[in-house]
C-alpha cells in the first residue's frame, strides 16, 4: 500500500519551473503558504506512476508587481498590485512505491524531474510519520540510532552504519554544542556490537573520567614520567611507543636542524648507524635471522639508541694518523655531529618523553609489537578485555610532539591493516577528536606536524581499500585539512557560530543542499545538520542524550562563582604540574 495518502484538491501548489534539482512550486492561496516553513518536506507527483520526488523547501517567496496595464491613474487607489507567491525546493530523492520486490523504498536518486504544473504536496501529519517511518526502517539486528527526526519528534533518526564509516565521517560544532554527546552517543552503541572495533583519540581527557566506563570500553593511556622503568605497563593499560617505530623521517623531524650546515652529514651518518644498530639486534638471535635482507631504515625493528649515540660520539671525536708518523689529525666527521648528538641526548633524557626514548627491556623485544597492535586492534570478540572500542587519553603528552604521536598510532594501525591478507581484515575505525590539532590545514613548517598530516592524508585517500574509517571531529572545520575533509561524505555539523566554519561545511555539500546550512548559528543545543551517505534524508536530528557522559561539561562560571563553598585544590594541581602526570582512575 502506498505511504502518502493525499486528499483530493490538497496540493499546496504546481510546479511552475524546473532547474536540475531545484524547482520553483507556484502557491495559489495565501493559506497554504502561510503553514509552509523552510526544511519542510513536500512531495511533487513524478512523471512515472507509482513514484514522488522528495523535497526539502528552501524559500518562501512572496512577490508583489506593479501590472501597469491595469493602472488606473484617475482611481483615487493608484495602480493596480499582483500577488505571487511561490517556494524553492531542492529535490533529494524519490519514493517509489514498488521497487522490485519491495514496498515503499527510498531512494538518493532522481529517476525523473517532474513535469510543468506537476501537483506539490506538504508532507505533514500521518503522512509524515508513514514517511519517516519507512526511512528508518533498517536490515541489521543493531542499527545506529542518532537521535529524533527535529520536524517530527516521533520518528527515530538512524544512519546506516556501514556507509557512516566506509566513507568517512565529519562531526563539527562549537564548544557547547553538544558534540561530545554525539560521539559518546556512537561510542555506547558501538561498545555493544560483538566485534566491534574502534578507537578514540583523546585529547583532553573528556572521554577518559569514571562517569565514562562500560562493559566494550577500554581505557588506555600514553605512558607519563611516574610510570617509567615500570614493567607490565601494557598490562596495566599504559602505552609507551618506542623510539624504534619512528620512521627515519619523523627521526629526524624531532632531532634534525636543517638549517646547520653539516645536517647532510648528520641525516647520513643516523641513518647508516640506525641501520647497522637494527641488522646487529636481528643478528643476535636466530629466530630473527629471517628478517635479514629484507628490511629498510623504516622498519619496525628495535635497535639500542645509547649504542647509536656512543658510536655518533666517535665519530665526532675521531683522530685519525697525520701526515707525518705519530700525529694525529681530526678525522672526517670531527666537530659536525656535536650539535645533533646534544639533541638526541637531551630528547633522551627529557622525561616528558619518556615514553618515547625511556623505554624498558619489554619494550625492545621484537614481539613487543605483536602484543602492542593487539591490544589496539583486536576487536570485541578476540580482544582479552572483550572491549571493542579503545579510548586512547593523549592529554600528558607535550603539545610540541602531539602530531607525531598520534600521527605514529594512526600509521601503524594503517600499516598493519595494509599488510593484512583480504579475507582476515577487520574494518578499525579511527575517531579523531580535537582533529585540528593534528590534522592541521597549516603545518607553518613545522617537520613533525607535515609528517603527521601526511599519514592521515593518506589515509582519508586509501583507507576505505583496507578496512580503516577515520571520523574528523573538530570544534572548527576551517582548521582542519581540506584534503582529508574533502574525503569525507559523512557530515554531521551541531551548531556553528563562526562564519568561516560555516564557509566550508557549505562548500563540503552538493550544491542543491548548500542552502541548509543557513540553519548552522541557530541550531539548539544537541541539535544537528545530518547530511551524507548514511543518511537518507538530509535534515535536523535532536541527538538523544547518551547514558555514558563525557566529562566535557561547560563550566558555569557565575554559578560556581556564586557559591560560599566553591571547591579549589591549587596544591595537588602544583603537584601534578612538576610530576607530568594528573590522577588516574582505575
Amino acid at each position: 500500500m502506498a505511504i502518502f495518502q493525499f486528499k483530493e484538491n490538497s496540493e499546496i501548489g504546481t510546479v511552475f519551473s524546473v532547474d536540475t534539482a531545484t524547482l520553483i512550486v507556484k502557491v495559489d492561496e495565501l493559506e497554504k503558504l502561510r503553514k509552509l516553513q523552510v526544511n519542510h518536506l513536500v512531495a511533487i507527483v513524478s512523471s512515472k506512476a507509482g513514484q514522488h520526488l522528495i523535497g526539502i523547501i528552501n524559500r518562501i517567496t512572496r512577490k508583489m508587481s506593479d501590472d501597469k496595464e491595469t493602472s488606473d491613474e484617475d482611481s483615487p487607489f493608484g495602480s493596480f498590485f499582483l500577488t505571487e507567491n511561490i517556494i524553492k525546493v531542492n529535490l533529494i530523492g524519490t519514493l517509489m512505491d514498488k521497487y522490485g520486490s519491495k514496498e515503499n523504498v527510498f531512494k538518493r536518486n532522481l529517476d525523473t524531474v517532474p513535469e510543468i504544473e506537476a501537483k506539490c504536496f506538504h508532507i505533514d501529519g500521518e503522512n509524515m510519520t508513514k514517511f519517516m517511518t519507512t526511512i528508518s526502517n533498517q536490515e541489521y539486528e543493531t542499527p545506529l540510532t542518532i537521535g529524533k527526526y527535529s520536524i517530527d519528534a516521533n520518528a527515530t533518526a538512524f544512519l546506516d552504519g556501514d556507509k557512516l564509516f566506509q566513507r568517512h565521517a565529519v562531526i563539527v560544532g562549537s564548544t557547547g554544542s553538544g558534540k561530545s554527546w554525539c560521539v559518546a552517543k556512537f561510542i555506547e552503541q558501538i561498545a555493544k556490537l560483538s566485534s566491534a572495533n574502534c578507537i578514540l583519540f583523546d585529547i583532553h581527557g573528556e572521554y577518559s573520567g569514571e562517569n565514562f566506563k562500560m562493559n566494550g570500553i577500554q581505557h588506555l593511556r600514553v605512558a607519563n614520567p611516574s610510570d617509567l622503568g615500570k614493567t607490565g605497563n601494557l598490562e596495566n593499560n599504559v602505552l609507551m611507543l618506542p623510539y624504534w617505530l619512528l620512521t627515519y623521517e619523523e627521526m629526524l623531524a624531532m632531532l634534525l636542524d636543517r638549517s646547520d650546515s653539516n645536517a647532510p652529514n648528520q641525516a647520513m651518518l643516523f641513518s647508516k648507524t640506525v641501520f647497522d644498530e637494527k641488522e646487529k639486534y636481528l643478528d643476535s638471535d636466530d629466530k630473527n635471522k629471517e628478517f635479514k635482507g629484507s628490511i629498510t631504515i623504516d622498519s619496525p625493528v628495535p635497535y639500542k639508541l645509547n649504542s647509536v649515540l656512543a658510536e655518533l660520539k666517535r665519530l665526532d671525536e675521531k683522530m685519525v694518523a697525520g701526515a707525518k708518523a705519530g700525529t694525529e689529525k681530526q678525522g672526517t666527521f670531527f666537530g659536525k655531529l656535536t650539535r645533533f648528538v646534544q639533541r638526541l641526548e637531551a630528547k633522551q633524557q627529557d622525561k616528558r618523553m619518556g615514553f618515547l626514548f625511556q623505554i624498558s627491556e619489554d619494550e625492545l623485544k621484537i614481539d613487543w609489537m605483536n602484543d602492542f597492535c593487539k591490544r589496539l586492534m583486536s576487536s570485541s570478540e578476540k580482544s582479552e578485555q572483550k572491549a571493542g572500542v579503545k579510548i586512547i587519553d593523549f592529554s600528558e603528552v607535550p603539545s610540541d610532539v602531539l602530531p607525531l604521536i598520534i600521527s605514529l598510532v594512526a600509521r601503524i594501525i594503517f600499516a598493519v591493516q595494509q599488510w593484512t591478507n583480504k579475507e582476515n581484515q577487520h574494518p578499525i575505525a579511527l575517531l579523531c577528536d580535537e582533529a585540528h590539532l593534528y590534522i592541521p590545514e597549516r603545518t607553518n613548517q613545522d617537520a613533525t606536524s607535515e609528517l603527521g598530516l601526511k599519514s592521515f592524508e593518506r589515509i582519508a585517500k586509501e583507507g576505505r581499500k583496507y578496512g580503516v574509517s577515520l571520523v574528523v571531529i573538530s570544534q572548527r572545520p576551517s582548521e582542519v585539512n581540506h584534503t582529508v575533509l574533502s574525503q569525507c561524505n559523512n557530515f554531521i555539523s551541531l551548531r556553528l557560530t563562526n562564519v568561516e566554519d560555516q564557509s566550508v561545511i557549505k562548500k563540503l555539500l552538493p550544491d542543491n543542499l548548500a542552502g541548509l546550512t543557513e540553519v548552522l548559528p541557530i541550531l539548539d543545543i544537541g541539535e544537528a545538520l545530518v547530511v551524507g551517505d548514511a543518511s537518507l534524508l538530509p535534515t535536523r536530528v535532536q541527538i538523544d542524550e547518551p547514558t555514558i557522559k563525557p566529562d566535557s561539561v561547560t563550566i558555569k562560571f557565575w554559578e560556581i562563582w556564586s557559591k560560599k563553598d566553591a571547591k579549589q585544590d591549587i596544591e595537588n594541581a602544583v603537584k601534578s604540574l612538576r610530576k607530568q602526570a594528573k590522577p588516574h582512575y582505575e
